[in-house]
């Protein structure tokens, strides 16, 4: 038998306290009647010592008591010998994880890598399991278990050597916490089935930078049973700046000089601060002058590099001065201005400041990214067919002939959108054309003051950028007149707003694949405020992104994130991406996205008749190069890195997490604490018994009369 605790033995001791109580005990006094003792002479009284044990069965069962609950204490357990061959104490499992993210490439971090990953394998024993994983965004089997047990132990160093050979590090950012988590799991499952107490350790061999990414670990509670041995690697050049595309601001001066900004992040551990952003041709050779850009260690600086005259040149932007290159190199699809139109029918002149089209011209976006031209139509002449494609979006004032009116409701029910804001009611027909529902009738109401808006729905995508309580106040904007007309007449209509007198203000109809928006007062001056409040200007460009898409300039993604596929146009059949090395592959039908942008470079996306050019970049966080602070792992739950150990201790160490696992499964003391309980109540019963039997033998004398 084996004690976890074995100091706890010393409490036996306490068996000498019942032979004490045993020993030390007094004699029973008894008192005889006698008449008188005047006439005796006196005499002094003689002490007898006597120290003799009695009732040894209860002294016994004490002792025992006592000796059971201080085994019970010491935790036994049964030692289970080992099996035939080598010891338990000597078998490990071990995994052995290496990064392969992005900053790996930096000059003789892999080949170190591979180094000590081999160096660690190579040390196994013949018994010991072991895996060897690669981790970037996630961490895959380069050799699995199964495949280390299947190899002969003398061909095991080779194999790690091959597969190591084959492979190199990748583009991809580091998910370090999700990489310890997968090791830890796979030494869990491999204990889960062989039921069985080795030694279980993680080794990682990562350059182990601060941009290294650990969030996951918080949500993972690490086995106690699992060490981890941190092998960091040193690089050999302290200096690294990385470049990473920074997004255009929103309140960009549009009348500057187009540039494209970058940031020069510098890293804390930098030699060097003086540094050339420029542009970069295919074959490497600087186009234009480069920008000097001071940066010092440990800070970053937002650099606006001008553009070029042939936006087919702006393809790279390149950091120069730096000691490592695998991120000074940004990919830039310079942003190609989309040209929309929008069809507006109405009988003003365009300088008519008392009419909606006078504002409506001045409220339609132009900027880098976007320019949306007014096309006035005469309300009743027909449309070219291709123009009334073409347009994203159609605003109708006037009443319409009846061949225009038809129209405009076939373009709704292929998937367009028209904006009726009808300046009088006698434009009830027209709704009445497009909606098919002949009958309609619109009223003139004029507030005896003035009305406003009421109700609204803040989740449609028309009033989604007034949702924020500090913009969502339409109180400021007074309404002189509108069209009364009741939601129930039109079936399946949506009331957007109300007026504070309960009336409809906006209305949504599904027409087809298409939609039609009604605003029952004008946005000119003679209906209401609205074209010279604050809202107008987002709500016609929250019109246009639902009637078109997204007017937004499109995002650069980093190495591995998924890129979505333009399918704006209702295609739904297969697509082809070309990759920065000219490969081309297929993507199935109803296919919504990317996921292989695996290498930095432009990514040409086509689908159909649209073709959409996407500049893929390292990650920001790999340039993030300076060593992980010491406690970063521990606090974030994981073992902090750890000096290599003393063979000696780390065998008693595992020795002794071996015993408590076994300790743990038979739990003894349980079996001792009950036979103690037994004891004692064996005990009680005793002594009661033989105190009442003592009792019985003693008469009492009588007293003489």
């Amino acid at each position: 038998m084996n004690f976890l605790a074995p100091f706890f033995l010393v409490g036996a001791l306490a068996v000498i306290g019942p032979v004490i109580f045993h020993l030390v005990r007094r004699s029973t006094r008894e008192r005889t009647i006698f008449s008188s003792v005047m006439f005796l002479p006196p005499t002094r009284s003689r002490l007898t010592h006597r120290s003799r044990l009695e009732h040894w069965l209860l002294l016994l069962l004490r002792c025992v008591a006592l000796g059971l609950l201080a085994i019970g204490f010491a935790r036994p357990f049964w030692r289970k010998a080992p099996a035939a061959g080598e010891p338990a104490s000597a078998v490990r499992r071990l995994v052995v994880l290496v990064d392969v993210s992005a900053s790996m490439r930096r000059a003789g971090l892999w080949d170190e890598a591979k180094s000590r990953a081999e160096a660690i394998l190579r040390a196994a024993g013949p018994g010991d399991e072991a895996a060897l994983y690669l981790f970037s965004r996630q961490a895959r089997p380069l050799i699995s278990f199964e495949e280390w047990k299947a190899a002969p132990a003398g061909e095991r160093g080779a194999l790690v050597a091959t597969r190591l050979a084959a492979s190199a590090p990748g583009w991809l950012d580091d998910r370090l916490g999700d990489a310890l988590i997968t090791a830890a799991e796979a030494l869990a499952d491999t204990d889960a089935e062989k039921k069985f107490g080795g030694a279980r350790q993680i080794f990682l061999v990562s350059d182990l930078k601060a941009g290294s990414r650990l969030d996951s670990l918080q949500a993972y509670e690490w086995p106690k049973t699992i060490a981890l041995q941190v092998e960091a690697l040193p690089a050999r050049h302290p200096t690294n700046a990385g470049l990473q595309l920074v997004a255009e601001a929103a309140d960009a001066d549009r009348l500057a000089a187009p540039a494209i900004r970058v940031r020069v992040r510098n890293a804390a551990t930098s030699t060097r601060e003086q540094f050339r952003v420029g542009w970069a041709g295919p074959a490497g050779a600087a186009l234009g002058a480069p920008i000097d850009v001071y940066v010092p260690p440990g800070q970053s600086r937002v650099v606006a590099v001008p553009a070029l005259g042939n936006p087919a040149d702006m393809r790279e932007l390149v950091l120069s001065g730096d000691d490592e290159d695998f991120d000074n190199t940004v990919f830039v699809v310079p942003t190609q201005k989309q040209h929309w139109s929008v069809l507006y029918f109405g009988t003003e002149a365009a300088d008519d400041s008392r009419r909606p089209r006078f504002f409506l011209e001045r409220a339609l976006p132009d900027n880098p990214h976007l320019a949306v031209r007014l096309v006035a139509c005469a309300p009743a002449a027909l449309i070219p067919p291709a123009q009334l494609q073409e347009a994203k979006l159609a605003f109708v004032t006037d009443p319409l002939g009846a061949a225009t009116a038809a129209q405009l409701r076939g373009a709704m029910l292929a998937g367009q959108t028209v904006c009726f804001a009808p300046t009088g009611a006698a434009a009830d027909g027209t709704l009445g054309a497009l909606l098919n529902l002949p009958g309609l009738t619109l009223v003139d109401a004029q507030p005896a003051d003035y009305a406003m808006f009421g109700e609204i729905d803040f989740q449609h995508p028309l009033f989604a950028p007034f949702a924020d309580p500090h913009y969502s106040d339409f109180t400021k904007i007074h309404i002189w007149k509108y069209r009364r007309l009741s939601a129930a007449t039109i079936p399946g209509a949506r009331v957007l707003a109300r007026f504070d007198g309960g009336d409809p203000a906006v209305m949504e109809v599904r027409v087809g694949q298409g939609r039609l928006l009604l605003l029952l007062t004008g946005w000119n001056p003679d209906d209401s405020q609205l074209a010279v409040s604050s809202k107008f200007v987002p709500m016609v460009s929250a019109l246009l992104e639902q009637a078109g898409g997204s007017t937004d300039a499109p995002a650069q993604f980093a190495v591995g994130e998924a890129i979505p596929l333009d399918r704006s146009g209702g295609e739904e059949g297969p697509a082809t991406v070309r990759e920065p090395d000219g490969t081309t592959i297929g993507l199935p039908a109803g296919a919504t996205g990317f996921t292989g942008a695996l290498q930095p470079g432009i990514y040409l996306m086509t689908s159909g008749t649209r073709s959409t050019r996407v500049a893929v970049n390292v990650a920001a966080s790999e340039s993030r190069t300076e060593p992980l602070a010491a406690d970063e792992l521990e606090r974030y739950g994981a073992p902090g890195p750890q000096a290599p150990a003393d063979p000696a201790a780390n065998a008693r160490r595992q020795a002794l997490l071996q015993d408590s696992e076994v300790e743990s499964r038979q739990k003894l003391w349980r079996w001792l604490l009950g036979a103690t309980l037994g004891v004692l109540l064996l005990e009680s019963a005793l002594a009661g018994w033989t105190t009442r039997g003592r009792g019985a033998t003693v008469t009492p004398r009588s007293t003489p009369t």
